[in-house]
Formats: structure tokens, sequence, C-alpha cells
């Protein structure tokens, strides 16, 4: 069985964390779109676009814990600490942009599929 180290593996859980909280709300805001008669591909993209920002805060488990370990890298000379946690972020940014070009891809196919 193949191991990874503890970083590794949370910097996937952050990248997956940030996808699916993007790509969750934007498919149940497209049902709901649904529901209210609203266009569904449209509603889900600008919501994607949306979400990013809060897709990364989740993944990170809420702003304050990366901060928090960012100053005592900065004031405690723990330069692993910064360069963890500034991957941490870039990944989490990752997942979520990632979401967002998939739920672009889903209204392009859309668009094509009712041509």
């Amino acid at each position: 069985m193949f191991v990874l180290s503890n970083f590794f593996v949370s910097a996937i859980q952050n990248f997956f964390i940030a996808f699916g909280v993007v790509v969750g709300a934007s498919l149940f805001a497209g049902l709901g779109a649904v529901i209210t008669g609203q266009p569904p591909l449209r509603t889900m993209t600008q919501l994607a676009d949306s979400m990013k920002i809060w897709g990364m805060a989740v993944a990170l488990g809420g702003t304050f814990s990366s901060f928090a370990a960012i100053n005592k890298g900065l004031f405690q000379g723990e330069i692993k600490t910064i360069i963890k946690q500034v991957i941490y972020i870039f990944v989490a940014l990752l997942g979520s942009n990632a979401a967002s070009a998939f739920i672009q891809l889903i209204q392009r196919c859309g668009q094509i599929w009712s041509k």
C-alpha cells in the first residue's frame, strides 16, 4: 500500500474540499433555479465564481488557523511553517478555480447540446 506523508494528504484534501464546496453549492443553486424557473446553468456559473473564496476558506479550516500558523512562522522564525501554509492556500485556490472551470465546462456542454 502506498502511504503519503501528512503534508501531501492535507494538500490533496484541501484541493478536493475546495472543489467540492464550489461544485456542491453550484449544483444545489442550479436545482433551486430549476424550482424557481430561473436559468440553471447561468445561475450555477455565477455562483461558482462567487463561491471560489469560500471554497478556499472552508478547505483551510477557516482563515484564522492559516494566519495563526503564518504568524508563528514569521515571529518564531519557522520558515517551513510559512511555506506549508502558502502551499495549502495555493492548493485550495487551485481546487476552487478547477471547480469553477468544471461548472463553466458544464455550461458550455449544455449550450452545445441545446443546439
